[in-house]
Formats: C-alpha cells, structure tokens, sequence
C-alpha cells in the first residue's frame, strides 16, 4: 500500500496517521486552517482575501478562458451526480511522457520521430497513438500489440514509477472535494487498464479513491466514440446527463459530447482555440483550476455574484483610524469619482493593503490559535524529522523495486542496496533506548551491548490501533521465520491515548494479544520523535552496526520486511558483522498466575467464551480455545479474538462477531446444534467490533472497526450492505451515509424509540447517533465537533454535548429508561448519557484502573469494553483488563458494583494452534477452490487454469501466483511466488515440516482476453488442506480451474473498481 494515504493538505493525519488496507479510500483533504465566522473580526469576514490554494483559483481567474459557455444562466446548469475524469493530461501529467516513451519505442525500430507526431492520437488509446505515427511515418509491417508491450515495458520501466510525482497540483483535491460533495468519482481512459494502474500509483492517487475505474480493455471503439464515458456511468448508476466529464484531448471533448455529457476541456494538451472546435462547456487552464463550483454550477453568473456581493461589502468598511476617531458613514463615504464595485467587478480588493494585511494576519493568528489549541495534543506528535519524513517518503527507497520478482533476485537487489550503503557515508545511527525506560517480555535492552550484531526490526505500535493488531501475524511470521537467526523484533509502544502510556495497561495488551517480542514503554516518544515516525504502525530496520537500514509505515509489508530482513541477515553475516548472543528474555504471560488461573481471558463483549445464566453458574462453552476459523460443535469450533455478541430469541440464534478472523458467525437453535459462519467472505469484513440485532426489521447491525463503517446485514435475503459511513478514519456528521465518517466504531446498540443506532466511535472519543433510515449521523457527546480530523480531542469531563470528554469508548447500550450506558474504557468508568439533553453523568468508575467492589462510584475497573441491560436495574459489565464480569446495582439508595462469580466454569485448556492468527483477506471477485492435499510427506503442486475457445492469456500483464502457509512453520512451498506460462501452468513443490494438518493457499491472479477485443481478470484461491501425514511416498497434486467469462455485455466485462456495498 502506499506510505502515506494522507495527502499533504491533511494536517492531522500529518501529525499521527494509521494506514489501512488497500480496500479503504484516502482520507480527502482538509483545510489545516478552521476558522469559525463568529471567530473572525467583523471587518475580516467581510473581506474576500485571494487565496493561493487550488479551490478558489478557477474562480479568481475565471476570465482567463472567454468562452461564452462560462456564462451559464443561474439554474440551467442541472443536476450533477458523477464526474468522470480523464486520465492522461488530466489526473496525471503523463502525455508528454507517454510522447517520450513514444519516441524511444520508435528509437528502436531505427524510425526518428517526435514527440509532436504523437499530438493528434492522443486520448484515442495505445494502438491508435502507436499506430496513427506507424501509418504517418510509413513503418511497414507494424505490429501494432507488440508494440503496444514494448511501449509499456518503457514506459512502466523508465516514466511511471510509483509515486513519481506526475499528478497535477490539485488532483487529489477536486476528487476528494467532489466525493465530499456527495458526487459519484470515476475515471474513464482510453488507455489500457496497465498504464493506468501505473500512471495513478506514480501519482500517489489511490485506485481507492474512484468508485469505478473504466479502461480501453474491454472496448471495441474508443474515443471519440461515446462507450467509455457510457459505460462509466452505468457502472456507477447515474444517467449520462447527470455526469460531468474532465478532458484535455479533442477525442475525449468529442466522445462526452457524442455521449450527451457536459464536458470541462483542461488546456494541457492544446490550446483554448483547439479545444473550441469540439464545444466543451467550459475551459480551464488545468485541473487546478477548475473549483467545485465549476462542476456543480457550471462557472454560472450565481457564482459571479457571489463574488460582486462580497466585493461591494469591503466598500463599506472603514479604516482602523476612522474607528478609533468615531468617524460616520457619511465622513468616510467613497468619491463619487471612484468607480463601484458593481462597474468594476474584476479589479480585486477595494481597501487599503494596510487593512488587507491588518486583518489577514489577526485572522491567521486567531486561526492558529483555535487549531493549537484544539489541536494540542495532536501537536506533541510532530518532529522536525517526522515532517520531513512526511514529504520526501522517509527511508523507504530499500522497498521501491519490489515488483513481484522471484526471491532470489530480489534478495540480490537489495544486498546491492546494502553494499551501495555502506559504502555511502551518509547512514543515520539509531539512538540508545534512554535507560529510565520501561520493558516488557525482557530485561532493559541496548543497542550496543545486547542488540550489538543483531538486525532488528522496531514496530512502532499503540494498542488502541487496529491496524497494529493487524500486523502482529505479519509479526510473528518474521520472528518465527528467523528465529535461529541474530534477528530481533522490538515493539515500541508509542501511546496516543494518555491511558496507554500506563505500563500496566500496556502490559495487558501484551498478554490480550499474546505478544511475546520484547515491548519498550517509549511514553515520552523519544525514538519516535528521534526516527521521524510519525504514523501507527511504522516498521524501521536497524542493522547490527546500529545503522538504520530502512522505514516503512502501513499494512501489507509483510513480503517486504521479510526481504529485507533476509537479505541483512545474509549481507551482514558475509561480513562477518553479526553476533547470535542471548537475550535476557522473560515473558509476561509466564508471571501472570490470575491470568493462568482465571476462566476468562480479557472478555469484550460479555461472555464471548462462555454461557451462564444471570446468576454466574456455568452451562456450556463455546470455542475450542484455539485460534482459528473451524465450524462445528462447540468444543471444537474456533474462533479469533470473537468481540460482539446479539442474540435473537424468536428463532433462538447467536450471532457472532469474530473480529481477526473479519467473519460474522451464527449458532442456530444454538444450545442444541453447532457454529457456523454466517458471513466468512474475507473480501467483504474488515475487522467487526461489535453486533446488534433489530427484531423488527430482522436485521443485524455491524459496527465495522477495520473500515470505519456501520454495515448492516438483512437475515431474511442476506444481502450485506453499508448503512452509514464513507470509510475515511474521521469524526464527521452529516445528512447520509456518504456525508458521515467513522473513527473505529467499536460499539452498537439499538434505540427502537429514536429509530436510531447508538455508536461508540472510540478513535474519536465520542458517542453518536445514526439514523437508519438515511445512514447520516448526529453527534451525541464528546469528540471535536469543529475539527473532523482531530481525533486526540479526549480527557475525563462529564458534561453536555461536544463539552464532554471521553477516553476511547468502546461499549454502548441503550436502556429501557431511554437513557445510554457507556463504557468509557480508558477513564474506567461507566457513563450514563440522555439522549435528549446529552447530558453526561459518572456512574461507575473512580476513574482510575483497579478491582475493587463497592459503592459504584469509589469502584475500580480496568478498561471494561462491553456493557447490557440484565433488567430490575442491573447491568452486567464486560471488565477486560481485570478478566471478569462485573455487574452495576442502580437502585434509590445508590448504585454498587459487584463482580459475577462464574460458578462451575473451568479455565480453557490450552491447545496447540492450527491456524495462524489473520488469514489475509482475499478480493472481492476471488474464487475458492477447496482441495485435499491428502497425507503425504512431500510432493508436486501442478497449477492448470484454462481460458475458453476465443481467449488467450494476457502477454501484457502476465498471470502470476503467490503462497500462504497456515500454520507458517508447518510446510515449505516453492518458489512462494512466480508466473504462469503461456499456457496457464506453473509447477510447485511441497515439503512437510510437521506431521499436523495443515493448509496451503495458492492465490493466482489471471489476466485473460478475448481476441482483438476485451481483457479481464479473474482472481482464484486455491486451499490446500494436508491432512495429518501418514505416507511418505510423493504425491502428485493437480489444481485445475476453468476461467469462465462474467458475462458478455461490455459493461460487466470491464476491469472496474466499484464501491456499491453489496454482496
């Protein structure tokens, strides 16, 4: 995934972002600057200032382009649902090097050409653009697809490399501002879905970002033929005269207009007198110029006078000396020889500089005043090297040619990098661990004398991430594969929430999450600050001579750290530098006897390992204690960290989220029968926290914490869908779903009365509303009301509203009093909160973490993550850290806390795991293919997919494989990843290294296409199930699968991106 999902505009996520899957969208950007318009001086607020970011340029330099059609009577520019952007010369600045990679492909053929000869093919797709100049220059026997390879071979090779650097200024901007908008994004290419893969990752534009992506593959007639923009906006479900399109080429202004869509023409290829023999709507200099205005209201004379209105209101201000002089209106009324601002509507500010100036700066420093100040806990995230690292991509260049080559030669790559290096004299030297810090899972630790000649790994870490939780497996694959090797894995506990930087509760985690690396308490962020981290989770590479060697942030980089970790390991052993010395290891989970004795491990969501009446005696268990994702009766059924429970007594079934293993889960006729899944399509769940179900509707809410979401799920058709949230990590209501995002919702509870769904968004510290019938929110308590982005607006304070502060909330219930009980998680306490008033009042919790019974409010808890009504005022309380349910007595008298003995219920035994702890999640069109590997030691895996008569395997993007072992020490397969051939077979070979089942995943993505007309892909997972060994002769394992076609319309055999959150 990228570095950095945040663009530059985006302060906050500049000062501590998380990354995400490549599935979830870029957070859009943000003014760092927020000023309210009560904040402004009155003078101020009347002035138009000229800005110099990207939003207000068009209009500024509105004249610039004298097309009668910006002149757009107020209203009949219509209604305006998508905007389908151009690629080439309009998202990214790719023409001129697609005319460069033009000119070196005829280079080579011996014909002299330039880059001039390309203009006229340009936006009509590869084989035109190739071809037109073939034809022009006479070339005989042109083959226009071979061609085509080598011209992407030089152009992938040489122009478009990842984060090149070629999106236009203000790209990212209008797409982000257009989906802020609640408009529908898409690009529509001529180009070949290869080049344009290539040409947004060298942009840094997430393929996330666009709701569908429509590429020449899979058309016959290209621009200026109307089929891409029409296709495009069938996929995204909006009528072609709702669509706006963004072109630079006259093909492309001609193929909008042909598909009866208004077109803005950007003048980065030809110029505005070029451009007007096609008509488009509007013009502009470039995508910098064009505003949200422009798109919703066609440049229209509304705008304009806007802009009059505010100018003639700057006329009316007077100077700072005739206020201070009590001068009237009448002494300070203009000559009647200066011209009106109505006369002169383009001359800019009216009023003296001086004044300009005056009140420009007061309202910057009021500015940044309120942003600090809201902002400042934030703020202690930002070093010198941490913004530095922001911009230029930090020390990443070690993983920039990881192109999916074998092994062997990626190791040599980077071993070539290692030497270049060492040899460079520029390497930056880790800082010492500052002796006063706190260690877990080992004595105190030093780089030069316990780490001296060991490569190690840091992890940058907190443990309210999820996405750290989602790189622990990628973690222990690394320690594990190298753990006879001088190789170390550090986790550096860098807190966000003032409650993680407490050594006890980091402790816990450490158990929670069966940590068993060494853990450094860095509270302060001296190594961070030192490094330039400035995002969780953020991996860097220490070499044994204490040299950083490399640093990435995000998921994903599994393949890579294990690279590069092997190739150190290799390099630096020739060199005789490494030193395989002992560490003074001792692990948490070995001191903890009430955790080795109690017979619940950090509960969630109540009762999520065990079954007991009110009371506390025992009925039955459900889970093996094993890690995994295993149907069947409860004593051998798994699970992987289950969060939240909903249970449905009409037809007597539980429902389950099991949040590592991204599933939803169900027990039907539950005491009585066996689990199984209810949703397990990896694809689709992204981490579920917690459940509740709607008797009424029959419906199963999902508060979807890996994809900042609120889902919903229809028991009667099974169609899982989105209710509420864009899928940026932000605290922002709005009037529907696509207007309102999430910050980690991590509890639910439904309140029938409001017909609304109660939400613990704990990254934002906050308790919301969500309407269910237009998926928009409303803000209940606490979080940053004025700042979307800031997410470290938190504290201890009850109150109303946005006055109240929480700490990372993580349960919820709406009660029968028509009140809400919060679990607020991080101050230990219990909250009640009135929806009506969002009044907030402790009920529970001295608000310091501990086990103590007693009078509610002198009562210790300790992160207590869940929360239910049990009836006759009682709640029962999921106490996590302390291992326990608690339940809270409300009564006249005064509340207490008391703890529910768990009669009969014995510790679960442990048992070897089967299956590693978070299997990746597969993309959404993969198939699954079950094979039984049999029982032998060792043998063969042959790969054999076929296409139909009339397909042949792509020659441009070549099909290829990749492997995932479960568990991954139980069995070697090689090579872990390669090609098909042109037939579509690939030979593996398998080694047993343990005599248990186990599971190989052979995950192949095949690139297919019709003769002389469309290509697609299809993505298919092979599951491998080794049964426990008994023969020792080799066996023979064929994998076979036929591709089979989607369908044969054009519009659902495009390669697209979408996003409609079905199933």
């Amino acid at each position: 995934m990228a570095r950095h999902l945040a663009p530059p505009g985006s302060f906050n996520r500049l000062l501590a972002s998380r990354h995400y899957p490549r599935s979830s969208p870029a957070p859009p950007p943000r003014p760092l600057l927020l000023l309210p318009k009560t904040l402004v001086p009155p003078a101020a607020a009347a002035m138009e200032f000229p800005r110099r970011g990207r939003r207000d340029v068009a209009a500024a330099s509105a004249p610039a382009s004298s097309s009668p059609e910006t002149e757009v009577a107020p209203g009949a520019w219509g209604k305006v649902s998508a905007v389908l952007f151009d690629m080439d010369g309009v998202l990214c600045n790719s023409e001129e090097l697609s005319r460069l990679a033009g000119v070196d492909l005829f280079a080579e053929m011996g014909v002299d050409v330039t880059g001039d000869d390309f203009v006229p093919y340009m936006g009509t797709g590869e084989a035109n653009f190739l071809g037109g100049v073939a034809k022009l220059k006479g070339v005989k026997d042109f083959n226009a697809d071979s061609a085509k390879k080598r011209f992407f071979e030089i152009y992938l090779d040489k122009y478009a490399k990842p984060n090149a650097g070629i999106g236009f200024p203000g790209a990212l901007d209008l797409v982000t501002e257009c989906k802020n908008a609640g408009l529908k994004v898409a690009v529509a290419s001529s180009a070949d879905r290869i080049k344009v893969d290539a040409n947004l990752s060298a942009a840094g534009l997430p393929l996330s970002l666009f709701d569908a992506i429509v590429s020449a593959d899979a058309f016959e007639n290209l621009k200026p033929a109307p089929d891409i923009f029409l296709s495009a906006s069938k996929t995204l479900g909006v009528d072609a005269d709702e669509c706006i399109v963004i072109e630079d080429a006259l093909a492309g202004v001609q193929a909008a207009k042909a598909a009866e869509m208004r077109c803005i023409a950007v003048m980065t290829t030809l110029e505005e007198d070029a451009l007007q023999q096609a008509s488009p709507s509007l013009i502009r200099k470039n995508i910098g110029d064009i505003s949200i205005r422009d798109i919703l209201y066609g440049g229209s004379n509304a705008y304009h006078n806007e802009r009059t209105e505010n100018t003639e209101n700057i006329s009316s201000l007077k100077s700072s000396t005739e206020i201070l002089n009590g001068a009237t209106n009448a002494e300070s009324a203009p000559s009647t020889n200066s011209a009106s601002p109505v006369d002169r509507p383009h001359e800019g500010l009216l009023g003296s500089r001086r004044n300009i100036l005056r009140y420009g700066s007061l309202g910057i420093a009021v500015s940044c005043l309120i942003y600090t100040a809201r902002n400042w806990k934030a703020m202690q995230f930002v070093s010198p090297k941490g913004l530095l690292n922001y911009f230029t991509g930090g020390n990443s260049s070690i993983f920039s040619n990881n192109g999916g080559e074998p092994l062997s030669s990626r190791v040599q790559q980077i071993k070539k990098y290692l030497a270049d290096f060492e040899t460079g004299g520029s390497a930056t030297y880790v800082p010492e661990f500052p002796r006063k810090l706190d260690w877990l899972n080992t004595a105190p630790l030093q780089f030069g004398r316990d780490l001296k000649g060991r490569v190690v790994l840091l992890d940058f870490w907190t443990y309210c991430c999820i996405n750290c939780m989602h790189v622990l497996p990628d973690l222990e694959y690394i320690e594990k594969k190298f753990k006879d090797k001088p190789f170390t894995v550090i986790g550096v506990h860098s807190a966000k929430f003032d409650n993680e930087k407490d050594l006890e509760s980091i402790r816990n985690a450490v158990l929670r999450y069966n940590i068993t690396h060494p853990v450094v308490n860095d509270g302060d962020m001296y190594l961070w600050r030192e490094l330039g981290v400035n995002s969780w989770p953020t991996f860097v590479v220490i070499g044994p001579n204490g040299k950083v060697l490399a640093q990435i942030s995000g998921e994903g980089h599994r393949k890579d750290l294990d690279d590069v970790v092997g190739a150190a390991l290799e390099f630096y052993e020739e060199r005789k530098l490494l030193q395989n010395t002992s560490l003074p290891l001792a692990l948490e989970k070995d001191k903890d006897s009430r955790l080795l004795a109690s017979p619940l491990k950090f509960p969630g969501k109540l009762a999520i390992d065990v079954v007991t009446n009110l009371e506390g005696d025992f009925i039955c268990q459900v889970g093996s204690s094993e890690e995994g994702l295993l149907d069947g009766p409860f004593d051998t059924a798994s699970f992987n960290r289950p969060q939240g429970l909903a249970y449905n007594s009409k037809k007597n079934i539980l429902y389950v989220a099991d949040t590592e293993n991204h599933a939803l889960r169900l027990s039907k006729h539950w005491l009585e029968m066996e689990p199984k899944a209810l949703i397990t399509k990896e694809e689709v769940l992204n981490s579920p926290w917690d459940v509740c179900y709607d008797p009424s509707k029959e419906t199963l809410y999902i508060a979807m914490a890996g994809q900042h979401q609120i889902w919903k799920h229809n028991t009667l058709d099974g169609v899982t869908e989105v209710l509420s949230g864009d899928g940026y990590e932000r605290n922002l209501n709005g009037s529907s779903s696509i207007r309102t995002s999430f910050a980690q919702p991590s509890g639910i509870s439904l309140a029938p009365e409001l017909q609304e769904l109660i939400v613990a968004d704990s990254e934002s510290s906050s308790i919301r509303a969500v309407n269910l019938k237009s998926g928009g929110s409303r803000l209940l308590a606490g979080g940053d009301a004025m700042i979307p982005e800031n997410l470290f607006r938190f504290g201890d304070y009850d109150g109303t509203g946005s006055d109240v502060l929480l700490q990372h909330p993580l349960g919820v219930v709406y009660a029968s009093d028509n009140q809400i009980y919060v679990a607020d998680s991080y101050n230990h306490k219990i909250k009640r909160l009135d929806p009506v008033t969002r009044k907030v009042t402790t009920i529970a919790g001295m608000g310091r973490a501990g086990y103590k019974d007693g009078p509610a409010l002198s009562a210790q808890l300790s992160e207590p993550a869940g929360l239910v009504e049990v009836g006759d005022g009682r709640f029962l309380v999921a106490d996590t850290n302390n291992s326990t349910i608690r339940y809270i007595v409300l009564n006249e008298k005064g509340a207490e806390v008391r703890t529910l003995d768990l009669i009969g219920v014995q510790p679960p035994s442990p048992k070897p795991k089967t299956l590693r702890r978070l299997r990746r999640r597969l993309s959404a069109d993969t198939d699954v293919i079950k094979i039984d590997g049999g029982s032998s030691r060792e043998g063969y895996l042959s790969l054999a997919i076929s296409v139909p008569d009339g397909y042949h395997f792509s020659k441009e993007a070549r099909s290829k494989f990749d492997v995932d072992i479960e568990p991954a020490d139980a069995i070697d397969i090689e090579p872990v990843n390669g090609f098909l051939n042109s037939e579509g077979q690939a030979s593996l070979e398998y080694k047993r290294k343990s005599s248990s089942s186990s599971t190989g995943r052979i995950n192949c993505k095949v690139y297919y296409c019709k003769e002389d007309e469309v290509c697609l892909y299809q993505s298919v997972a092979f599951d491998v199930k080794f049964r426990e060994e008994a023969a020792s002769s080799p066996a023979q394992i064929t994998l076979s699968y036929s591709v089979v076609p989607r369908g044969t319309s054009s519009s659902a055999q495009l390669i697209a991106a979408g996003k409609n959150g079905k199933l």
